[in-house]
């Protein structure tokens, strides 16, 4: 790929997986989003939404992993998008990337909110006199921040091992969520309820408010690249990559399923519950009593955790890759490695620091916190869109060891029409009335992303950034491996 080699592989084909299925981490998606889901669709969205929407995305993995066998390389998504670009390599991997870089922020601090807000859920629960406040989530947050970033500087193999921890605590956690939910509350709902549909967004279009459904799917199946950006620390990338994203997603999706289906029968009072702070949550507690639902919402507060942990390591990979080429501010910061540890760790704390800059805003307002953060999945997706776009275009593409064959271009369309489909869903309205708090700033924050990286490269980039670098032949790079 035009790289001396800096990172060690240490990472089996397990521990590649391991970091997409963490990332996705079905516990952490569908938790945070089902409140969402129970106003726009109800369960007939939320069960049959997910069986489309997690097809569409083993779309957009499998059309990614055929890049991934072909590039496989920490810059993952912007290096092929410079690759595959017929023109203007530089623009198209410049916007890819920062796009990337925004999004994988954006999920960091996401994630570790809604943690911190779990957290908080627990402790209020444990202790009744304790107050809650968007201050302490910030607090708590903060604290999650700087533990991650320590895990993640000490050594890539304790990384690799709490991910390892992270996959079973994923599946054990979810068998016990969904026996607990089977076998003890006396009551559930009918087979028949899965075809409930609801619409509470306010809009009159039930079309419209099941489409918006949609995004709980969509929501929970982000940050799959994760082993894309970990290729040059896998041992067979061309082959563990590829096969790490789809593993990630296909199980994700059948483990999933399962754990929705098992939320939406333990379902007692519809109303009450889709109207409570924090829906999921008050489902267990209806169906299993305060007691056992403190202890499930200790592994739904743990699998965060993990999600949170998975997510910094796949950004500061993406840092140390885009700053290798020169396209961050202080690039020769940001790609230095530690000799003692074999990891980026300037990038580490680079890569914690941003989403805590995210996070200060939901100290004064949580509606300024969700509208930074909404680019999160727009980010991403738009990420992987381009790369796959522009795989599309190209009549030469020369594949890796795993590839899809004649189908490639057939899958790569199907996937850029479904990120194209979704992105636009996401930058719709989803609450009415629309109001200050109720408004979707997504797309606000997509331009400003947009209109910085527009103004940056225009403005000095294009002059000293072409693309990904090469720092020479096969043989030369070679001899100048560090390892």
């Amino acid at each position: 790929m035009g790289y001396p080699r800096k990172l060690t592989r240490r990472f089996r084909a397990f521990d590649n997986f391991a970091i997409s299925f963490t990332i996705i981490n079905i516990i952490s998606g569908i938790f945070s989003s089902f409140g969402f889901g129970m106003n726009a669709g109800g369960p007939s969205i939320l069960v049959f939404g997910w069986i489309g929407v997690s097809v569409m995305v083993l779309f957009v993995g499998a059309s990614m992993g055929e890049i991934a066998s072909a590039y496989p390389t920490s810059g993952a998504l912007y290096f092929s998008a410079g690759k595959l670009a017929k023109r203007h390599r530089g623009a198209w991997s410049w916007y890819t990337g920062w796009l990337n870089f925004v999004g994988q922020v954006g999920g960091t601090a996401a994630t570790n909110f809604a943690a911190a807000t779990f957290i908080q859920a627990f402790i209020s629960m444990q202790w009744p006199s304790y107050q809650a406040t968007a201050q302490h989530t910030v607090a708590i947050t903060a604290v999650i921040l700087l533990i991650q970033a320590l895990a993640n500087t000490y050594t890539v193999q304790l990384v690799a091992v709490l991910n390892r921890i992270s996959v079973w605590w994923l599946l054990v956690g979810m068998v016990i969520i969904v026996l607990t939910l089977v076998l003890i509350p006396t009551h559930h709902q009918p087979a028949s309820f899965v075809t409930h549909f609801a619409n509470n967004t306010g809009f009159t279009s039930g079309l419209y408010g099941g489409m918006l459904g949609l995004l709980v799917t969509s929501w929970t199946f982000t940050g799959f690249d994760g082993s894309f950006h970990m290729s040059e620390e896998t041992v067979q990338a061309t082959v563990n990559a590829p096969r790490g994203i789809m593993r990630a997603i296909a199980y994700s999706a059948i483990a999933g399923l399962i754990l929705m289906l098992a939320l939406i029968y333990a379902i007692r009072d519809y109303a009450h519950e889709a109207s409570a702070t924090a829906p999921p949550v008050q489902i267990l507690i209806d169906a299993l009593g305060a007691g056992t639902a403190k202890l499930l919402l200790l592994i739904v507060i743990g699998a965060m955790l993990f999600c949170g942990l998975a997510n910094m390591t796949s950004n500061t990979r993406q840092i140390f890759a885009f700053s290798r080429d020169g396209a961050m501010p202080g690039s020769r910061w940001w790609h230095s490695v530690s000799p003692r540890t074999r990891t980026p760790v300037k990038a580490v704390w680079l890569a914690a620091a941003c989403p805590l800059v995210l996070v200060i805003p939901g100290w004064w307002s949580h509606t300024a916190f969700t509208a930074i953060v909404s680019v999160n999945v727009v980010g991403l997706f738009l990420a992987y869109g381009v790369p796959i776009f522009l795989r599309l275009r190209l009549n030469d593409f020369q594949p890796g060891p795993w590839n899809l064959g004649r189908y490639g271009k057939l899958v790569a369309g199907v996937a850029v029409a479904w990120i194209v489909i979704s992105n636009v869903l996401f930058m719709l309205p989803q609450a009415s009335p629309i109001t200050p708090a109720s408004f979707n700033y997504a797309p606000i924050a997509l331009a400003v992303v947009l209109l910085i990286a527009t103004v940056w490269w225009f403005a000095t980039a294009r002059r000293r950034f072409q693309g990904p670098v090469s720092y020479g032949s096969p043989d030369e790079v070679a001899a100048m491996d560090l390892i």
